[in-house]
């Protein structure tokens, strides 16, 4: 018989032309900008004086200031109570979801998103102040350590750790649980935290609305944060100098913590894929003797024999001749059997073959240290759940919602209660979102033409994925360390006090390339499909995924629209919410302001959809399937 003709890869030069559109967006949108930055360090004055060279000047004084050196440990404190949620709950919590089965883990993923759609930085600021009231009394009550020196700093702390718990919490489960499904999930689970925690990290050095609308680096500047700080020095002083000095070192910090993190990724061979649909709902059964479903060891173990899977099946015992042995017809088989070198996603590598407990032929012999017996090599898995296990995860996530609960409740209280009036109307929305869906188009587009080219097309080969370190200084950069450089290349375009100047400056989202680059690159290591449906098809809902993240991210930003708009007309939600607290004029802000319900309820739907089909289907795996061709793409398996 003719094997047919197996599908081609495109050319590696294809690879090459993806990425040029991100390495022009990073050319234009962030080296210029470090560079701009940089050289606006060595300078002194601004708009009100006539700008000089200083040399290091800046710096030294910088250095030598104390202010500065209070702005930086306290930022870093800010980072810590979110720091412990992100690798010790969020672990801790994503383990139990992950042994209670689909539906609880599922549950978990969609109420935790919750968090997500709803955060909003000044929202919850505009809440708690609501506690500096004389008639509040509560959680929110805990504001009033603001007025003082001495208190603010711990009080700030707080009220940051609880307005972050659900949203941190939410994001580290999300990064967790595809580790958990891998083929090597301690390792995995390592490198996803060491990511998780220099993103916790380099996302706090960067705080900056919550302090501005709380105490706006005050009382006496105890409360000042580095971006504050920048701010301060930039804007309110308008010494452009000592404001790009912040920003250069902040940006300093932050690149080594991206290139670290970039480090992390492709040294430990990180990519995702997706869970083939027969893994999802548990391997094809077998009732041939000897293919039976191994019970999972430890408190997690489920159900009765031939029924590990599935804690929700009718309990019934194996054949007679082996308590042990194969499922019935219609259970589920061995949940560690994972495809043979050659057969399709999903395929069960065991057969006939194996012994008692389903194990692949071989399988004890050349797998690699960490990889669970009887899988083959970057091949998800899903694991039992029992009713232990399934007790133990719906108990651990009603007691972390609960706590995001008791956490958010300020939020909430302030949400419930009427506003005395509405911050910027229909004409703040038109301000906030339609710039930033289509900054998050253009940014999460460009990123994933590059990432299809060099996780995808791999123009070097299995090296492809280390052209991530040429973005990488700027992985955790936000508008705020580029704010000075930005704000003057708008103000040169003659652009502030326009719509035009409300898009985001970032024409790249490195954050979405590294992601979508480890995903490409564990699509095209199936094999079996061509570049179409086997790499861009499957990936392009993440695409959406990270676009939707991007846009809320965009939404919700104050500082770029606090900088170039300052005409009412032209203010975003955000800044609409900042000005109506600076009026001292409501007694009741309008909180909701930045979350309007149909936004809300457009988000949910859309998490609800992207958590069942697709999130839930994510494995993040740290061994290839198998060797592809010299280029790196997917090795080809002809068919008989």
């Amino acid at each position: 018989m003719t094997s047919p003709t197996p599908p081609q890869a495109p050319p590696p030069a294809l690879g090459w032309l993806l990425a040029v559109p991100a390495l022009l967006g990073a050319l234009i949108s962030l080296v210029l900008p470090t560079g701009q930055t940089i050289w606006l360090s060595f300078q002194s004055g601004g708009v009100l004086r006539e700008i000089s060279y200083v040399g290091t000047a800046n710096y030294t004084k910088l250095l030598g200031d104390t202010a500065f050196w209070r702005a930086l440990w306290f930022t870093l404190s800010l980072t810590l109570v979110p720091l412990l949620v992100a690798v010790v709950v969020a672990p801790l919590l994503a383990l139990a979801l992950d042994r209670a089965g689909t539906w609880p883990r599922r549950a978990g993923r969609i109420t935790l998103s919750l968090a997500i759609v709803t955060f909003s930085p000044v929202g919850v600021a505009a809440a708690w102040m609501r506690g500096l009231t004389p008639s509040t009394s509560g959680l929110a009550a805990l504001a009033e350590g603001l007025r003082e020196p001495a208190t603010a700093p711990g009080t700030l702390r707080l009220i940051v750790a609880a307005a972050t718990f659900g949203v941190v919490c939410a994001l580290a489960v999300i990064a967790f649980l595809p580790a958990l499904r891998g083929d090597r999930p301690m390792p995995g689970m390592f490198a996803v935290g060491g990511l998780v925690a220099l993103a916790t990290v380099a996302v706090g050095l960067q705080t900056f609305a919550m302090g501005l609308v709380l105490t706006q680096g005050g009382p006496e500047r105890s409360t000042e944060t580095l971006a504050s700080l920048q701010y301060h020095f930039a804007f309110r002083m308008a010494d452009f100098g000592r404001g790009a000095a912040v920003a250069a070192l902040t940006g300093v910090i932050l690149g080594v913590l991206g290139v670290v993190a970039t480090i992390i990724a492709v040294a430990a061979r990180l990519r995702i894929t997706l869970v083939p649909r027969a893994a999802a709902s548990g391997p094809a059964p077998d009732s041939s003797p000897g293919f039976g479903a191994a019970p999972f060891p430890g408190p997690f173990a489920g159900g009765s024999p031939g029924h590990a899977a599935d804690p929700f099946a009718a309990r019934s015992p194996g054949p007679v001749h082996d308590p042990f042995a194969g499922p019935v017809p219609g259970s589920a088989a061995d949940p560690f059997a994972g495809p043979a070198p050659g057969s399709p996603p999903g395929a069960a590598s065991g057969g006939s073959h194996g012994g008692s407990h389903g194990f692949s032929p071989g399988a004890s012999q050349g797998v690699s240290p960490g990889v669970l017996p009887g899988v083959s090599p970057g091949v998800a898995v899903e694991r039992p759940a029992g009713p232990v296990g399934m007790a133990v995860g719906v108990t651990a996530l009603v007691v972390v919602l609960a706590a995001a609960l008791l956490c958010a409740w300020p939020w909430i209280d302030g949400l419930l209660a009427l506003p005395d009036t509405s911050a910027g109307g229909l004409r703040a929305q038109l301000n906030t979102w339609p710039p930033a869906v289509a900054g998050a188009l253009v940014s999460v587009g460009v990123a994933y033409l590059a990432a299809l080219g060099i996780g995808g097309l791999r123009p070097l080969g299995r090296g492809s994925e280390w052209l991530l370190l040429l973005f990488a200084p700027w992985l955790f950069v936000g508008t705020g360390p580029l704010g000075v450089a930005n704000w003057q290349n708008i103000r040169s375009l003659g652009l502030i006090d326009t719509f035009a100047a409300l898009f985001p400056p970032l024409l790249v989202s490195v954050p979405a390339l590294l992601v979508l680059t480890l995903l490409c690159k564990g699509l095209a290591e199936r094999t079996g499909k061509d570049f179409f449906s086997g790499v861009f098809l499957p990936s392009l809902p993440m695409a959406g995924v990270l676009a939707g993240a991007v846009t809320l991210m965009n939404a919700q930003d104050l500082l770029w629209p606090l900088l170039v708009a300052q005409k009412p007309d032209l203010f975003t939600a955000p800044v609409a919410q900042v000005a109506q607290l600076s009026d001292f004029t409501a007694s009741a802000p309008d909180v909701g302001a930045a979350t309007p319900l149909l936004v809300v309820g457009l988000g949910l739907v859309a998490v609800v959809a992207a958590q069942v089909f697709y999130l839930d289907k994510l494995a993040l795996t740290t061994t290839g399937t198998t060797a592809g061709p010299a280029n790196g793409s997917r090795s080809r398996t002809p068919a008989a």
